[in-house]
Parts: structure tokens; sequence; C-alpha cells
């Protein structure tokens, strides 16, 4: 075993990243906890509890008598839902309470300032404990172009911005590529919080995050909005298919009062993945070019 150290400060920080990608949390309790004394008192809290419920168990073949309850083998003995619930820190799930206590929270902002101190401040939602950063819409929010991702990485979370890293070096070409750049846009995420390790958000995540990113897009009044990734995709078209199935095609999407048109395509994370495809999301931002030319948000 490598002691730390051992280990150089690059070495260290390559390490506690590492550890980060995989969704690990907490290196180290708060208090130290001794594991094998907790273990045997929780033994020992037992032990009665398990001859109470012998005493009353009938032998074997034997009936119990009339009016006797009958126990079943270590009921007695297994803890009670609190008593499981506070034998340590248990993760902050959003509930139908919370899903309510968001669509107030972005209901009441009037504007996107606000909303970002609404959200910083929220803490409804599990993901926000496990993220480094809140990642918020930013650029250019009277441009009437609005670019969306899915959810932010690992290099999203550490930077405290959206498209970062490797993807966010290729996002910057393709944007150029159609006389664009981060600056002239309004760049958010569906999901403001990474899921640790990356993983898909969940439905109850997926909830609590909705009125924040349509509270978004209402303020800022798009005209139009691409959407990059297989999950946003699905967010806001409400269908099932791959993004292979979804992109190319210009849909509807509303937020409050507001009806914008949208196109998908893939994530510059694919992209990177399978370069292959970067011929499909060329042919997509082609069509998004030429929609915003006849919005007159782009210059011929």
């Amino acid at each position: 075993m490598i002691s730390a150290n051992d280990l150089s400060p690059a070495e260290l920080a390559a390490l506690l990243h590492f550890h980060a990608d995989a969704g690990v949390e907490w290196l180290l309790e708060e208090e130290a906890i001794d594991r094998f004394a907790e273990f045997e008192a929780m033994k020992a809290a037992r032990r009665p509890a398990a001859a109470q419920a012998q005493q009353q168990r009938p032998a074997a073949g034997e009936r119990p008598a009339p009016g006797q309850a009958q126990v079943r083998p270590n009921a007695a003995s297994r803890p009670a839902p609190a008593e499981r619930a506070a034998s340590g820190p248990q993760p902050a799930i959003p509930d139908g309470e919370a899903v309510q206590q968001a669509r107030f929270v972005a209901e009441t902002a009037r504007s996107l300032s606000e909303l970002k101190t609404a959200i910083e401040s929220f803490n409804g939602c599990n993901l926000k404990h496990s993220a480094r950063s809140t990642i918020f819409a930013s650029g250019d929010a009277e441009s009437g172009i609005m670019v969306i991702g899915s959810a932010p990485s690992a290099e999203d979370d550490r930077e405290g911005r959206p498209f970062s890293g490797k993807s966010g070096q290729l996002f910057d070409k393709m944007l150029a590529a159609i006389g664009l750049t981060r600056s002239a846009i309004l760049l958010t995420q569906v999901i403001p919080w990474r899921p640790p390790g990356n993983r898909a958000p969940s439905a109850a995540e997926m909830d609590i995050c909705r009125p924040f990113i349509e509270r978004q897009i209402a303020l800022a009044e798009p005209k139009a909005i691409l959407l990059l990734g297989n999950f946003s995709a699905r967010f806001f078209f409400g269908e099932n298919d791959t993004i292979h199935g979804l992109r190319g095609r210009w849909k509807e999407i509303a937020a409050a009062d507001c009806v914008i048109p949208a196109i998908a395509s893939l994530h510059p994370q694919d992209l990177l993945t399978a370069p292959v495809n970067k011929r499909l999301a060329w042919n997509d931002l082609l069509a998004f070019q030429a929609k915003l030319k006849s919005l007159s948000l782009l210059r011929n």
C-alpha cells in the first residue's frame, strides 16, 4: 500500500480527481467511528430481544396457546425503520414537497440573476450535496440563441462552467464553424449539478430540476434552441428514442407561455467517442445556422 506521504502534490491531485470522477463523496467521517465497537454493541442489543423471542416461540410440533401471538423469528430483533435511519447520514432525496418548493422558487425569480441566486441557495436536491459547483446559464441572454446540454461533467464541475475540458474545446470549434461564440449565445444545461460518477439523473432528480431549466428558458425567451445530447433531447421532446433518432428534426418545446423551435444534435463528448458521427453533427449545425439566419439572429 502506498502512503500519501510518498506521493507528489500532482499525484495526490490526480488521485483525488480519480475518486471524485468515480462518485466518491466523502473520504472521511466528521468524527472517528469505531465500527468494531459499534458492531459488538449492536449484537449485545439484539441478544435480549432474541432470547425473548425464543422463549415465546412454541416448541417443534407445539401450537401456540389460545390468545398467544405467534412470534416470527428475528422479528423483535430487527431494528425499526427510524432506528435504521438514525444509524448514519442519509441522502436528501427529492420528493413531492421538494418539487413543489423548486417550482415556487423558480416561479418567483424575476430575472436570470435572481434565479441563479435561488438555485445556489436551494438544498432540496441530493445532487447538490455531492457536486462542487452549481452550473447556471452563461453568455448573452439577449441573443435569442440558446444551447442546452445535458448534465455537468467532471470537468464542468471542477471549472464551474458548462462544456469544459476537451468536449468544451470541440464545442467551441463547432460554434465557430457556424459563426458563433460562447459569449454570443446563452449556454446552459438541463441539470445544474453533476450526478456522482456521471450517472444518468433519476426521474426524481429530473422532476426537481425541471422548474429551474424551464424558468431559464422563460426568462431568456430564446427564438431558437439547440439541444445537445441524448438526455437533453429526451427531456424536452418526451421521447425515448436515441439521439440518432431524435437529431436533425425541428420540433417545438414549451416553457411557460413560450413555444420555441428546437433541434437536437450529438453532444461533443459523443463526437470525441465516435468521430465518425461528426458529419451528422455538421448537418445539424447547418440546419441550426439556417434557422438563425431566417430569424435574423445571425448575419449572412
